[in-house]
């Protein structure tokens, strides 16, 4: 009698624990099909305002000049490169210039991950440090890799899509190099500590930013120079409007995929990797950017040339 009792107490709990999984493993797929869903609201075509301005400052200097606010706005179109069940890949560009002839600017590109453990952790000074994080601790998460114009590598960060209350958001610590605007005007710094936020809204999407600029130097404590807010708003508009850049990235993604797949061959090499900032006195975006620069030869040599 009490066998057949305990066979039937097994039978319930396994019954019971198998009814949690399947639970458990319904809610994980709804979750991430809504990480989805928000990451890809990203894409299309977006009217884009860029504010950034120095909030506190906290250099002993006392000729310390802060930046220049800076404001700025723009047309982007965000394409839609890679649309696969754990990585969703995003490539941003700029349309500038006479609407009825526009120029297309190859901007940013952002690589979402589901559950990535490899990381090139900016150390300052064009050098990323190669870390693999363990597997429970990005349980559930999405880490954002962000590129630079010529798809080397810029800043990256894990975390949980965050669906409450009619929001969705994502927001991450992390280390980077100077942005654009700062390196040209800058050498005071040498790394820029980014809170990113990325939130999904009703007219489109908005990149907000709390950053620290750090003073990094092998052996002692970072020094934080200045604090920085930045707040960029990309509206939705008309897909029609980003027309031309569209069609550039037709023209042109063959190319582009060859210097991805290069870089991912670099990357899958697992090593701590330091950049050159020129070769025979010019970036590597100039290089890339020239017309001629279009077989995977000549491609994987340049960015060959770049690395330490």
């Amino acid at each position: 009698m009490n066998r057949i009792f305990n066979l039937k107490t097994m039978s319930r709990n396994f019954y019971f624990s198998l009814f949690i999984f399947m639970a458990i493993t319904s809610q994980a797929q709804e979750k991430k099909q809504l990480d989805t869903a928000a990451i890809k609201n990203m894409c299309g075509c977006y009217e884009v305002s860029f504010n950034f301005s120095e909030t506190f400052e906290h250099s002993e200097d006392s000729l310390y000049k802060p930046s220049p606010n800076k404001v700025d706005k723009g047309l982007e179109w965000a394409q839609l490169v890679v649309d696969k069940e754990d990585k969703i890949s995003i490539q941003h560009l700029l349309q500038v210039g006479d609407p009825s002839n526009p120029h297309i600017v190859k901007h940013w590109r952002q690589d979402w991950i589901y559950e990535n453990q490899d990381f090139y952790v900016y150390n300052g000074d064009n050098e990323w440090d190669f870390i693999e994080k363990p597997k429970e601790e990005v349980e559930g998460q999405w880490s954002q890799k962000v590129y630079q114009v010529d798809d080397s590598p810029r800043y990256e960060g894990s975390a949980t899509w965050v669906h409450v209350d009619g929001k969705s958001f994502w927001e991450n610590r992390t280390t980077a190099p100077l942005p654009r605007r700062e390196y040209t005007i800058r050498s005071d710094y040498n790394i820029t500590e980014r809170g990113n936020r990325h939130e999904i809204t009703p007219f489109g999407w908005v990149h907000d930013q709390d950053n620290k600029k750090v003073i990094r130097t092998e052996g002692e404590e970072d020094v934080v120079v200045a604090e920085e807010k930045g707040y960029n708003i990309y509206k939705k508009v008309d897909d029609s409007l980003c027309q031309a850049a569209s069609n550039w990235w037709e023209e042109h993604e063959e190319k582009w995929a060859m210097v991805r797949e290069k870089w991912e061959e670099v990357y899958q090499r697992e090593q701590d990797l330091k950049l050159k900032d020129k070769v025979d006195n010019s970036p590597l975006y100039k290089y890339l950017f020239e017309p001629e620069y279009d077989s995977r030869r000549k491609i994987n040599k340049t960015i060959e040339s770049f690395i330490n």
